[in-house]
């Protein structure tokens, strides 16, 4: 119990060092981080520039925050839309079961099987680099994760003796997934998207350091690493600055997600 608690407090803790800056950095930063100074380039920290600036003469800090957001946003806007997939097709699995429950998950076991990189290699050739395709690939790349999620949780539901007496009184499947099993597939679907979305950070990371996400001069925690890597040995505070960023925040939503987790399997055993 006390185990639980102390990841509770350290994932919203770490969560919170991400996402407060993330937020104050959609309408404030301590700098214009599109304004080049070249005048300013590469200096180190100072009273004007906490954590230096980059060889472009841009302030970190105000990058850091700022691409904070834009991962955010990224991992935020992905999760959903793979939830807005997922859920649905893991709850029809749960109640059709035979041909259908079996075609919607080797379904799912297909999209699985490309890998995010792959699938944003693909988009990109098709609309071009850019965050839309880094949040589509990392969406897509996440449906298979929430359908079975859904259709695991939901199965135990529908031998649940409520949804036998909603059966009864003549509801259609369609109201009892809506009003009896979703409602109590939420708390798993919760936990999930919390580990989900920290992986969704590394993988928005991930992809603008491979040029495939955000592009330029909207910024970017994994554009921050790929512009760092000629620079290591002179500045490496611009690879080491975006690097405890991503795993702060991958860190604090993964104890968050497994605080919950511990937290719910308690529920269910006292239950």
């Amino acid at each position: 119990m006390m185990r639980g608690r102390a990841s509770l407090i350290a994932g919203l803790a770490l969560t919170a060092l991400f996402v407060v800056p993330a937020l104050v950095a959609l309408v404030w930063t301590p700098w214009d981080v599109t304004a080049i100074d070249v005048a300013a380039r590469l200096q180190g920290p100072s009273a004007r520039h906490w954590l230096g600036t980059d060889p472009f003469g841009r302030d970190v800090l105000s990058l850091v925050m700022a691409g904070g957001g834009v991962s955010l946003g990224v991992a935020v806007a992905a999760i959903a839309a793979a939830l807005a997939l997922g859920v649905p097709i893991g709850l029809i699995a749960s109640a059709r079961r035979g041909w259908i429950d079996e075609g919607l998950m080797r379904g799912a076991d297909v999209l699985f099987a490309f890998p995010g990189l792959l699938l944003a290699i693909l988009l990109s050739a098709v609309f071009g680099p850019g965050a839309f395709d880094a949040t589509l690939a990392i969406a897509l790349f996440n449906v298979p994760v929430f359908a079975r999620v859904t259709r695991g949780a939901a199965l135990p539901v529908w031998s649940a003796p409520f949804v036998a007496a909603a059966r009864l009184a003549g509801r259609s499947r369609l109201t009892i997934a809506m009003t009896h099993v979703l409602p109590n597939v939420i708390g798993p679907l919760i936990v999930q998207a919390s580990i989900q979305g920290g992986m969704a950070l590394l993988g928005e990371a991930g992809l603008s350091f491979a040029g495939l996400g955000v592009q330029p001069p909207a910024p970017s925690w994994g554009r921050m690493l790929a512009d760092a890597q000629t620079l290591i040995g002179s500045a490496p505070r611009l690879a080491i600055v975006p690097g405890i960023a991503i795993v702060t925040a991958v860190a604090g939503l993964t104890l968050l997600g497994d605080a919950l987790a511990a937290h719910l399997r308690i529920r269910r055993g006292r239950a």
